[in-house]
């Protein structure tokens, strides 16, 4: 395999389009393979935690979730979870479980307010995903329109993007958590809110996630595809959940936006 160099901010390894049916060996051969799908893109629904950035690099996602589970327990609710929700290295996975337990109620919006809370600490200490940010200003300067479809908070995304310099790139078009977490992908709430918000048909968008339930909401909204995933072990998540192209560095599709 033939390995380029990163900017200064790669935290990854630099791999390759990987599809159901081929594997390439060099980034300009991805990017050729990238060009037709990315020309097709109207609009570019990105997912933010992994495409965009590591919001968790630093202020860790398990120690987020822990600290969720030791608030509910000081709240004398330690039984509200089982095992493996207690053990959870996912946030989100204690958050939804309450949500099923009580739906709509005082005790979930206050525990969604904790975890915006700890996602607006962990964004000011949040890695870029390498090519992310000059991925995004090209795909805005050739006229793509973008828009964020996210689990995470949208306050968190916009804190995030505005130390970034990213901002007017993506709004108004951020749509995120809200305190109907049955709304929350899988479920394809937020890519159809932005479909909708922007007026642009399913077949001219693509939306980029590096996770089986980022893919899942686009299937259900029908909208392409592409995955990221910054190692190997995410890579084989999402093609056994059925992606039939996942990218493991962001420079292929970089390189195709400025040759197409």
């Amino acid at each position: 395999m033939v390995r380029r160099p990163l900017g200064n901010h790669h935290h990854g390894p630099d791999t390759l389009l990987v599809t159901s049916e081929t594997t390439t060996d060099t980034t300009t051969g991805t990017a050729a393979q990238l060009r037709e799908p990315l020309r097709r893109a109207r609009v570019v629904l990105w997912d933010f935690d992994g495409p965009i950035c590591r919001l968790f690099a630093r202020h860790t996602a398990e120690r987020v979730a822990a600290g969720l589970v030791e608030w509910l327990a000081g709240r004398g609710l330690p039984g509200l979870l089982d095992d493996t929700e207690r053990e959870a290295v996912d946030p989100h996975v204690v958050l939804r479980a309450v949500d099923r337990r009580h739906p709509g109620s005082d005790l979930v919006v206050e525990l969604e307010e904790r975890l915006t809370k700890e996602e607006l600490r962990a964004a000011a200490s949040a890695l870029p995903t390498a090519w992310a940010d000059p991925l995004i200003r090209t795909w805005t300067a050739v006229g793509s329109r973008l828009a964020i479809t996210t689990n995470n908070s949208p306050r968190v995304v916009r804190a995030y993007l505005d130390t970034r310099g990213l901002t007017s790139c993506f709004t108004p078009h951020i749509y995120g958590r809200t305190t109907d977490l049955h709304l929350l992908k899988p479920d394809p709430y937020c890519l159809n809110r932005a479909l909708s918000a922007m007026g642009t048909a399913p077949s001219a968008a693509l939306m980029i996630g590096d996770s089986p339930s980022d893919l899942a909401a686009a299937r259900e909204a029908r909208v392409p595809f592409l995955g990221y995933a910054r190692n190997e072990r995410k890579a084989k998540l999402l093609r056994e959940a059925g992606a039939e192209q996942v990218v493991t560095s962001l420079e292929p599709l970089l390189l195709s936006l400025r040759h197409r």
